[in-house]
């Protein structure tokens, strides 16, 4: 499937962090870790994989960064009561914050769900397009998986832009995951 935004397979990534995966009490950290958790996630992923390409192919967007995205943010739904983050400050598969949106599309594991979240992403990519246009496209397409979580201005430079993300490591992470879905038919 051809992603307008960049070949997620030619982005380099150093994976979760420590602190990232300690959530399924992993002893390892980097890709080797990313792996695992998406792995763990795989089972209920596959409920809403054919949603997730459907989403993907209509706005051009690779499915295995939405399953990575998915992943990290709701570990395929099941960290989610009723589609509310515990804090009650996120909804839905892709956690969309209620800051950002303030009544988010409905149900929370539904396509017009992953479609709003995924334009959100797409904003981002395109924010970080502009912000630094001589960056090329895997850098933006990066630098946009980061901001999804922290915002464009927390991207200030390619090799520090996680830092501020949740974990310190969200586009990292993300992509890592990404890529393994991307092996298992993303």
């Amino acid at each position: 499937m051809a992603c307008i935004y960049g070949d997620v397979t030619k982005i380099d990534t150093t994976g979760a962090s420590q602190k990232t995966a300690k959530q399924d009490k992993l002893t390892v950290q980097g890709v080797a870790a990313s792996q695992k958790m998406a792995e763990h996630d795989l089972t209920n992923m596959n409920k809403y994989k054919p949603l997730i390409i459907k989403v993907g192919r209509a706005q051009q967007m690779d499915p295995c960064v939405i399953a990575g995205i998915i992943s990290r943010e709701s570990r395929a739904g099941t960290q989610l009561k009723d589609g509310w983050s515990p804090d009650k400050k996120g909804f839905g598969l892709m956690q969309v914050d209620i800051g950002t949106i303030p009544n988010p599309a409905k149900p929370w594991d539904g396509e017009q769900h992953l479609t709003e979240a995924t334009h959100i992403l797409i904003d981002k990519i395109n924010q970080i397009k502009k912000k630094f246009p001589g960056w090329p496209k895997e850098h933006q397409f990066k630098g946009g998986i980061s901001a999804y979580n922290a915002g464009a201005g927390n991207v200030r430079s390619y090799d520090k832009m996680d830092i501020g993300t949740t974990g310190d490591d969200y586009a990292n992470d993300v992509v890592a995951r990404a890529q393994w879905f991307k092996t298992h038919g993303y």
